[in-house]
């Protein structure tokens, strides 16, 4: 059972689903056709959550060696919404490269980045991370996690703790990664450890 609570908000994806009906009751073409641009809108839509993933890849998962593929997953703690140009997301944040080996993702680098994301939506609703304040290393990593996260700080202690929730976290992203990209992989495997099935 878990031991914490997250406050973020679930982001729900609504897919409007086109159907024939009874018989002798079908729908016309053109509001067929409506629906189903309405539905491929909603699952286009962009949010903060695809900013950071960008800024997560682009800008994190460069600093490591490099992969033919980068995967970035998130254990998000807690998100203010309060001001549009400046959407702040409290979590820890991990990036991952592999290389594709046959049916493997072969883990090459990655890390840890635990701290808080700033994000921008312009007037015209795009989202853009303006800035990232990490959580340091070493002897400063107490310190400035508890400045970051307040009182939030135990439910991130909490979520930092529970490495079971993290790798299954860790596979979502991996096998929602996969399918959008349709890559041929079943496994991914990291160095050392017996190759986890991706589902």
């Amino acid at each position: 059972m878990r031991h914490f609570k997250m406050s973020l908000m679930a982001l729900a994806v609504v897919i409007a689903a086109v159907s024939c009906g009874t018989r002798g009751q079908k729908k016309n073409a053109a509001a067929q056709a409506g629906e189903t641009q309405a539905a491929e809108a909603v699952q286009e839509k962009e949010t903060y959550f695809d900013a950071i993933d960008k800024y997560l890849t682009e800008t994190i998962g460069s600093q490591y060696g490099s992969g033919e593929v980068c995967i970035p997953y998130h254990d998000y703690i807690s998100v203010d919404e309060s001001q549009a140009d400046d959407i702040q997301v409290w979590g820890s944040y991990w990036v991952d490269n592999y290389n594709i080996v046959g049916d493997t993702l072969m883990f090459v680098s990655g890390g840890s980045h635990p701290g808080k994301i700033h994000v921008n939506q312009d007037e015209a609703g795009h989202f853009t991370v303006t800035g990232f304040d990490p959580v340091g290393d070493g002897s400063q990593f107490l310190p400035t996690a508890k400045a970051i996260f307040g009182d939030r700080f135990e439910n991130f202690q909490a979520a930092l703790s529970d490495q079971d929730h993290r790798e299954a976290v860790r596979k979502a992203a991996i096998a929602s990664y996969v399918e959008k990209h349709q890559l041929s992989v079943k496994v991914y495997k990291d160095y050392g450890w017996p190759a986890v099935e991706i589902r």
